[in-house]
């Protein structure tokens, strides 16, 4: 699914201190399955992910993405491809304070109508959210049911790869558990990549990508992870 090719981000880059991100490596990752990236702040953990989910474009390099080099589309292209095929779960929720949970996850539809609506509601009751949760705004929610609402928003659009930053940096152990479980069932057919500096939570990884000062230190296939 992915191919990385030589993938370069460098900051300051008119500056004498340049400061390198990534510094020009290879990797390429599957069309499903649970992928950690772990590694220490400043990695270029997060860096890599926003790459390749076109949130920024590298400053060398090429990511491919099904046949198509994303580094090089246009900006709505690249719009165009996160709406269709990306989702996305950041360490907080970011949800809308006067939305409601349900509507909170149709926001990010592309398309609305009843299907849809059914689809919202399917995907928050199989994340452990009643009825009386779905009426309430974030405000009225605990931070596990709000950063599960963020996970059905992630999923509505059924997108091809889910990156996930610090998906559970914020949660308390029961509660990261719960999100990674989800996470890991999402990806029986899909990419989930989860980027994090917390290794406890890669346990039921299929492979875990280890970054360390803007390279790959460690690329290992998870056998726990694969052995279910």
């Amino acid at each position: 699914m992915f191919e990385i090719k030589n993938i370069c981000m460098i900051y300051d880059v008119d500056s004498d201190e340049k400061m390198y991100a990534l510094k020009g490596f290879d990797l390429t990752l599957p069309d499903s399955g649970l992928v950690g990236v772990i590694g220490p702040s400043g990695s270029g953990k997060s860096t890599l992910m926003y790459c390749l989910s076109t949130l920024k474009k590298p400053t060398e390099g090429s990511i491919v993405y099904n046949g198509m080099d994303i580094a090089s589309i246009s900006d709505k292209e690249r719009e165009t491809l996160r709406r269709r095929e990306f989702g996305f779960i950041f360490q907080k929720h970011y949800l809308v304070p006067y939305m409601t949970a349900f509507d909170n996850v149709l926001v990010a539809a592309a398309k609305m109508g009843r299907e849809t609506d059914e689809k919202a509601r399917c995907l928050l009751t199989e994340l452990g959210l009643g009825e009386r949760e779905l009426k309430k705004k974030p405000s009225k929610l605990s931070g596990g049911q709000c950063q599960r609402v963020a996970i059905a928003r992630s999923m509505i659009n059924d997108p091809k790869v889910v990156f996930a930053d610090e998906p559970t940096a914020s949660l308390d152990h029961e509660n990261a558990f719960n999100v990674m479980k989800i996470l890991k069932d999402y990806s029986a057919d899909r990419l989930v990549l989860v980027v994090t500096h917390d290794r406890s939570i890669l346990k039921e990884a299929d492979r875990i990508i280890e970054l360390w000062d803007g390279d790959i230190s460690g690329d290992k296939e998870n056998l726990r992870g694969n052995a279910e």
